[in-house]
């Protein structure tokens, strides 16, 4: 049984990346994102992606909200830079 195809987290919310997104996944992608263009700081994209053992490209896919990053470029972006990027979990009400 196929998949079926889910819509990139910038097909979420309006306004990528400066949000916020009506959508509760997309808004969580969004602020990881912020999480994750916070902690590159005045790093280039490639030498972070080198400090976290990846492509560039994958960087910036996630930047710029084309990409859902998989639980292992999560664990070795938190790692290589040395912070918590997975946004805290907010109960909805």
């Amino acid at each position: 049984m196929s998949r079926s195809a889910r819509l990139k987290p910038h097909e979420l919310v309006a306004a990528w990346p400066d949000g916020p997104a009506s959508d509760a996944l997309g808004e969580v992608a969004r602020v990881f994102a912020g999480n994750l263009r916070e902690a590159i700081g005045e790093k280039s994209i490639r030498s972070a992606a080198e400090a976290c053992g990846m492509n560039h490209a994958t960087l910036i896919g996630i930047l710029d909200g084309r990409a859902w990053p998989d639980m292992e470029t999560i664990a070795k972006l938190e790692r290589g830079l040395d912070v918590a990027l997975w946004p805290a979990h907010t109960p909805s009400t």
